[in-house]
């Protein structure tokens, strides 16, 4: 019986328990695709492109296929090229022997937390032996007599290359002691590490025994000892130039990942964010003191895999006292000047924003801070057109500061991710999925907790419960709104930006993209003109002036903004779980016209034929002079299909108001829908109808969207209560 890699824990005829199958990635050196293990992932080699994936080979002879709608990304956007080294995740095998391919986020050995060899009768690790089971805690080594083992220990787990060297290792059982005789080149960060942290070479102090190993926690009175040996520090933004050489830099961890190989510490100053790798033996945590929040000085080589840069630590000191209030202070300050934007320019002038400066900057300081942080951002918008325009523009904002910060090429996946809402609400579903995610982040790969910033929605009380269960966890969250916002949720988000909140009287309603998108620009000024356009395109109809101008001088004109918010709209409904990042950027920022074009085409014809079906269903009545379009949406409608029903009834209410006090009402089974020419507050239309109809507990769903909801046996009744409460606000 062996032992799980990661937490020890007694597994039979393996190396990993069931509950960390996801953490290890495998060298598959099997030789018949039905001994790959679903659900794991494993390293391959592209072979080749189709035009509906990619084909990885596996082992000689096994070639899975990743099929084009696994990937995040487009096909034609993956930089793969027929050789290179990747990671996937196997979906399933197949009667006839195909393998089924998922995609990984995960491009790095370093992003596992450990590896292990496949055969075709078990699995080990990568220095074992095949059938060693690795108890003995030793690897391949032998613990008896004065016997002499020569283990090879990897230095980098994302790097497969004979970069491993070896150490004679002389074993004295009777003494209870190991004496380590490093060669005369020293590469090993075990072989350098005794000399580096317990006194240089040059100052005469003997290397301890394992046995007499002062703790690496501790050593950072000696490593101050010779002031004149020591390097200088640099900061972490220059070591792109420095690969090759030997650095100093001193800064906080910000993340901890234990791989199959070394102990990676995600390290932060006051500049940017590098990986430092510390090796013990494999899948060993190096410097075990050490967590995330410390302050700690490392001396190490830089060194570049796969075009990221990386510290090869052969000192890591945690630092204490003086030392490190001194890195805290460093990067306090530096976070304070640099996560502050110097001011607020709105997008084409618009006052309404400009009044709302001061808590702009402050959601901008925020999310500014985070990237500094190294804190994951997460933002929760609507699956409108709206709201996908406004998720966009801060990630157009933010993406190139993630790249600024971190060293990793892949950081902005990790960093930032954008989460659609089906509807313009921040529920307990929502909250209770974010909870969980960043709860497993932190406890699996030791990730800060992230901030998380919710543009159109999360204002209301119908987002209470969800917001409140990330305020158990302490959890920063930054709300931007520029429709209804309640006085409740002031005091239940860290940063509420809210025209209504703020009492501005806006000479014309202002959408949440508008609003956002002029946060982006304060966000990162540098995208500013990227984001020109994006006001115009939030809007469903009836643009200010202002923006409808701005994105002409952008190249937008009126036809080309239609295509583009219809094209949103249409894709914001497709998997409107999913971000679709490389999609909508393609169709927002990079599109030349054909894909919008083509896009927008089926949103009207997909939208012509529900109205056409709808329209002809509308039942009409006038109460208290008031008319109304009555549609019954389970009978008439694709519930389904596009268009979702918010949009349809959007686009009916607008083709059959004509100016008279007129009120368009949409009855499903259990919610209704309610648009109206004056300014009728769904909230008091719900209370109303709930005394008229006091058996359908009748309710507020979402004040954003004008929906209600009641019990489906009580519908006719909910109907008739609501079309008077309707005509009474009228």
């Amino acid at each position: 019986m062996g032992s799980c890699i990661i937490c020890g824990t007694d597994v039979g005829g393996g190396r990993v328990c069931d509950s960390h199958q996801e953490d290890v990635v495998f060298d598959f050196r099997g030789d018949s695709p039905d001994d790959l293990v679903p659900s794991r992932f494993y390293r391959g080699v592209v072979d080749g492109y189709a035009e509906f994936g990619v084909f990885v080979d596996l082992a000689p002879g096994v070639t899975g296929l990743l099929h084009r709608s696994e990937l995040d990304r487009r096909l034609d956007s993956l930089d793969w090229e027929p050789g290179d080294e990747v990671f996937v995740q196997v979906k399933g095998v197949r009667d006839n022997g195909n393998v089924d391919l998922g995609w990984s986020i995960r491009q790095a050995d370093r992003e596992f937390r450990g590896v292990l060899v496949q055969e075709s009768d078990g699995e080990h690790l990568p220095d074992e032996e095949p059938g060693d089971d690795g108890d003995d805690g030793e690897g391949a080594a032998e613990t008896t007599g004065d016997a002499s083992a020569e283990a090879e220990e990897s230095v980098d787990a994302g790097d497969d290359e004979d970069a491993d060297e070896s150490v004679d290792e002389t074993i004295e059982a009777d003494a209870g002691s190991v004496e380590v005789e490093p060669e005369a080149d020293a590469g090993s960060d075990d072989a350098a590490e005794p000399e580096s942290e317990t006194g240089s070479a040059e100052s005469g102090d003997a290397a301890p025994t394992a046995a007499e190993e002062i703790p690496e926690s501790e050593a950072v009175e000696a490593a101050g000892e010779d002031a004149d040996a020591d390097p200088e520090r640099v900061p972490i933004t220059t070591l792109g130039d420095a690969v090759g050489d030997a650095v100093r830099i001193e800064g906080e961890v910000v993340g901890v990942r234990q791989t199959g190989g070394p102990t990676v510490f995600e390290v932060s100053d006051e500049t940017g964010a590098v990986d430092v790798a510390a090796f013990v033996e494999p899948g060993v945590r190096a410097h075990p003191d050490v967590e995330v929040g410390d302050a700690v000085r490392v001396d190490g080589e830089v060194e570049s895999h796969r075009g990221d840069v990386q510290v090869e630590s052969e000192a890591l000191v945690l630092l204490d006292g003086a030392a490190a209030e001194s890195v805290r202070r460093r990067i306090a300050e530096a976070l304070t000047d640099e996560a502050r934007p110097e001011g607020l320019q709105p997008l084409a002038g618009d006052e309404t924003v400009a009044e709302l400066a001061d808590g702009l900057l402050d959601a901008a300081e925020a999310v500014r801070r985070a990237v500094l942080e190294s804190r994951p951002i997460v933002v929760r918008h609507p699956a409108t057109a709206d709201g996908y325009v406004a998720g966009a523009a801060v990630e157009r904002a933010v993406l190139p500061l993630i790249r600024d910060e971190h060293a990793k090429s892949d950081a902005e996946y990790h960093y930032f991710t954008r989460r659609p809402l089906d509807e313009p609400v921040y529920g307990m579903d929502a909250a209770t999925n974010d909870a969980t995610r960043m709860l497993q982040d932190r406890d699996r790969h030791d990730e800060n907790l992230p901030l998380f910033l919710l543009v159109g929605a999360g204002s209301t009380t119908e987002s209470a419960d969800g917001i409140d269960l990330l305020s158990v966890y302490g959890v920063d969250a930054v709300v931007v709104d520029a429709a209804v916002a309640d006085p409740e949720t002031r005091d239940a988000v860290d940063t509420l930006v809210s025209p209504e909140l703020a009492d501005v009287d806006g000479d014309e309603t202002l959408s949440t993209g508008a609003l956002v998108a002029s946060l982006a620009s304060a966000i990162n000024d540098e995208v500013r003109a990227d984001l020109r356009h994006l006001p115009a395109v939030s809007y469903w109809a009836d643009a200010p002036d202002r923006y409808v101008d701005l994105a002409r001088d952008a190249g937008h004109d009126a036809e080309r903004v239609a295509e583009l918010r219809e094209a949103v709209a249409l894709e914001a409904y497709y998997q409107s779980y999913q971000d679709k990042r490389e999609l909508i950027a393609d169709l927002l920022f990079s599109d030349g016209g054909n894909l919008a074009a083509h896009v927008s085409e089926q949103f009207r014809e997909k939208l012509e034929t529900e109205i056409e079906t709808a329209d002809a269903n509308v039942v009409t009545e006038a109460v208290d002079g008031v008319e109304f379009a009555l549609l019954d949406t389970d009978d008439y409608t694709h519930r389904y299909d596009f268009p979702p029903t918010p949009l349809l009834l959007d686009d009916l209410h607008r083709r059959r108001a004509d100016g008279e006090p007129f009120a368009t009402v949409g009855v499903g089974t259990d919610e209704l829908y309610v648009r109206t020419t004056a300014d009728v507050s769904v909230r008091d239309v719900a209370a109303r109808a709930a005394e008229l109809a006091p058996t359908a507990d009748i309710d507020t769903a979402g004040v954003r969207e004008g929906k209600i909801e009641f019990l489906s046996g009580e519908r006719d009744a909910v109907e008739d209560a609501v079309v008077a409460a309707v005509a009474e606000a009228f």
